[in-house]
């Protein structure tokens, strides 16, 4: 390889646009000039570089390491580099390639970058140029990462992120000194607290409060995917790994890697996947599924139940290690019952923020109707003032027997405990709902499932 450029020096203003040492790097190349040139120009910029002379060495290396990124020369001894790149695709390798080669005419540049390639470059190539291709790849992975959180988050609009640590009552303030000094460290939280108490808020302020905030946040309801796809949508699959996996794809894990994956009702999950869920934080690395390659990754877990986990570790419903290690921070978020003084910040808040969404003028809100409201027991937490709110606003006036559709369910001054008043709530959303459980499950703000097993719980008949 012709060497008629400097010595390859660091770039601290060029290095600094994002972390060069969060990345690794695999060097293919049967010229030992150019190893050592790649090699000297990488290694005090990347977290990992490895230098291969050929398919097979390079091979035995991705068996025991993961890489962000390929620097592959096509001409290759034995198979060539786009062949085994080809192969490499097919079996599931999602990182960047750069392939190199020292002539190369159009077809081949066309059959380079057709066979999943990001870049071609011709040799002898500059320090500014592969550094420019290494920063565009990094930088690409970075912004794909980017978009798929971010519809992930749109897609979840109108839910529970849209709640806010909204009052001055002294249960939220006590929770969010907390917060603030939870979100300064890395130790795993668990969030405990009724269904809409806004847990899911809780976590995205630990995230934004913390190091970890320019990075992503991954929300995942364990309770809305299906048992059997669970596995492969945190850790990933590669191709052929089971039936319909036609291609590989990348793990929730992979999204949130810098950042903050966060678990809801953490308590559905299978005790086999709350063994693999314990290994990976334990270890700090994960195996997709079909893959018997690791990948490490930098995550930053907060889980949260609206059910008592030491009675499910009681019962053999949920890991007893996985409970501890979990639990390192319990924080519980207190019911909208225990802070009904929020209730008037609580409707002032929804009232903009719905006004906005719905296109619809705001409505006057009666003192008479911030003292029923403050007495009622509110089963559903902050996440049924919320629907109170916007089904007011659709409707153009508030209900006067609020903030319940019929008056029968308002239970103010009764002597019925907590639990019946949970259960006559549900059945009469189901009732409300025509028995359309999945209809009652979204108004009420919880999974199917969890309906499901309350209404277990009473030997109610679910048609």
């Amino acid at each position: 390889m012709q060497r008629d450029h400097a010595e390859p020096a660091l770039e601290p203003a060029r290095a600094a646009e994002f972390n060069w040492q969060a990345h690794s790097i695999l060097v293919v190349d049967d010229e030992e000039d150019t190893r050592s040139f790649l090699e000297r120009a990488l290694r005090p910029r990347c977290g990992l570089v490895e230098i291969a002379r050929d398919a097979e060495q390079a091979a035995r290396l991705m068996a025991r390491l993961h890489f962000d990124l390929l620097i592959l020369d096509i001409a290759l001894p034995g198979k060539s580099g786009l062949a085994w790149l080809h192969e490499l695709r097919e079996h599931g390798f999602s990182g960047d390639a750069i392939l190199v080669a020292a002539e190369a005419d159009l077809d081949t540049a066309i059959a380079a970058l057709r066979g999943g390639a990001s870049d071609f470059i011709l040799k002898p190539f500059r320090v500014d140029q592969i550094l420019n291709s290494v920063r565009n790849c990094f930088q690409r992975a970075h912004l794909a990462r980017e978009n798929f959180v971010l519809r992930r988050e749109l897609a979840g609009l109108g839910g529970e992120v849209s709640n806010g640590l909204v009052g001055r009552s002294d249960a939220m303030q006590q929770l969010r000194e907390v917060l603030h000094r939870v979100a300064q460290t890395s130790s795993t939280v668990l969030l405990l607290g009724e269904s809409g108490t806004g847990k899911e808020v809780a976590a995205r302020a630990l995230h934004e409060m913390s190091p970890r905030a320019r990075r992503p946040f991954v929300p995942v309801n364990c309770a809305a995917i299906a048992s059997e796809l669970i596995e492969s949508e945190l850790f990933g699959h590669i191709r052929g790994a089971f039936t319909g996996a036609t291609e590989s794809r990348n793990g929730l894990f992979h999204y949130a890697h810098g950042g903050t994956l966060f678990l809801d009702e953490i308590g559905e999950l299978p005790l086999a996947l709350q063994t693999r869920l314990l290994r990976v934080l334990e270890e700090r690395r994960l195996r997709p599924v079909g893959s018997e390659r690791e990948v490490p990754v930098d995550v930053r877990i907060i889980a949260a139940s609206n059910r008592d986990l030491a009675t499910e570790v009681a019962a053999g419903r949920f890991r007893e290690d996985l409970y501890f290690r979990l639990a390192v921070v319990d924080i519980l978020i207190p019911p909208l019952r225990e802070r009904a003084e929020d209730i008037p910040d609580l409707l002032h808040h929804f009232m903009n923020l719905l006004t906005m969404q719905l296109a619809v003028p705001a409505l006057a809100i009666p003192e008479a109707l911030l003292a029923r409201l403050a007495h009622y027991r509110w089963p559903g937490n902050v996440r049924e003032l919320r629907n109170f709110v916007e089904r007011s606003l659709i409707l153009g006036a508030f209900p006067p027997e609020a903030p319940n559709l019929r008056g029968d369910a308002l239970l103010v001054g009764t002597e019925l405990s907590l639990g019946e008043v949970e259960k006559r709530h549900i059945l009469h959303m189901l009732e409300a709902c025509g028995g359309n459980k999945s209809e009652a499950a979204r108004r009420l703000g919880v999974s199917r499932k969890t309906l499901e097993r309350k209404c277990a719980e009473w030997d109610e008949s679910l048609t």
